[in-house]
């Protein structure tokens, strides 16, 4: 079983930044995707950003600009840079993999991202 554990969210003043980390408890090589999604208060999970194997990263319309996602292979670990960071972005924010071998998808837990005006 393939675990992904999310750390890094907390509360921001708006405009400030915040570095969200996801680390797998396997080779994120296992994955053909890895992504950050969020779920605000109220209303559906969405795709923020999401990182293809070896392909172009793609980015919600709101975030582009802000976010960023970025890999280390070696510490098995995904990021998401959140700058410039507004009321709007408050969530929690899910890590999530797509297994190259199933096509399953895992999620973490969950990390709290609020961000005070």
């Amino acid at each position: 079983q393939v675990e992904l554990v999310e750390s890094g969210g907390g509360l921001v003043q708006a405009g400030g930044s915040l570095r969200l980390s996801c680390v797998a408890s396997r080779s994120i090589f296992n994955f053909n995707t890895m992504a950050w999604h969020r779920q605000a208060p109220g209303k559906k999970r969405e795709l923020v950003a999401l990182m293809p194997n070896g392909g172009t990263t793609n980015y919600t319309n709101s975030v582009k600009g802000r976010f960023t996602i970025s890999r280390d292979n070696a510490k098995n670990t995904v990021y998401l840079q959140m700058n410039s960071l507004t009321p709007e972005d408050t969530a929690v924010y899910y890590c999530n993999g797509r297994s190259r071998w199933t096509n399953s998808d895992y999620w973490g837990q969950g990390t709290r991202v609020t961000v005070s005006s």
